[in-house]
């Protein structure tokens, strides 16, 4: 069976010891106004205002987690407002961002290209491509050209996922990663 071909950024799979993941998420506020847009499984990053926003590639600033969604008072109905993206640009006071922040997590993500066996354990990072405003998903992916064992990249791959729909190795597989630069392994701070 061909592999599905699909952008979701990264998605919580388990944890680094084999057992479930189980939904554990925290709570991060996103600054009033911030102007970029935060999709469900984008990486986020600290920011020195003690709030958060969207990781891009190529940037080695230690990784707080995954974006999950987020809630914010709607400031033109002013009415409560759930949704699985920060689209940007709000101005409201409240907005509360919820991030799978384990260090142990470990998340499937597509890869941008052909992922072979023999990248496995090698560094990554990923691509910069923005998610989508209908499903507000990410379109991140795990970027092949860009590897090695620099500890600067930003994850870390695992395997390639078992599934029955990404059994063809010569193209685009999903991936078990780890984020190899966390923000609460590092030990830096901001």
């Amino acid at each position: 069976m061909a592999n599905i071909v699909e952008k979701f950024g990264l998605r919580p799979y388990r944890k680094l010891d084999g057992t479930p993941l189980v939904g554990a998420q925290n709570r991060y506020i996103i600054s009033a106004n911030n102007t970029t847009a935060i999709y469900q499984g984008d990486l986020v990053i600290a920011e020195t205002d003690g709030t958060i926003t969207r990781h891009v590639a190529n940037n080695s600033t230690a990784v707080i987690g995954v974006f999950n969604g987020c809630f914010y008072t709607d400031p033109t109905s002013q009415k409560p407002t759930f949704k699985n993206f920060y689209p940007g640009s709000i101005n409201a006071s409240d907005i509360t961002a919820f991030v799978v922040d384990d260090p142990d997590a470990v998340f499937l993500i597509d890869a941008d290209e052909s992922f072979a066996r023999a990248d496995c354990f090698k560094n990554f990072s990923v691509t910069n491509a923005t998610g989508s405003n209908t499903t507000g998903i990410s379109q991140v992916q795990l970027d092949v050209s860009t590897s090695g064992t620099n500890a600067s990249f930003i994850i870390q791959a695992m395997d390639i996922s078992q599934e029955p729909q990404n059994s063809e190795i010569s193209i685009n597989n999903n991936v078990l990663v780890r984020i190899n630069k966390h923000f609460y392994r590092s030990g830096t701070g901001i």
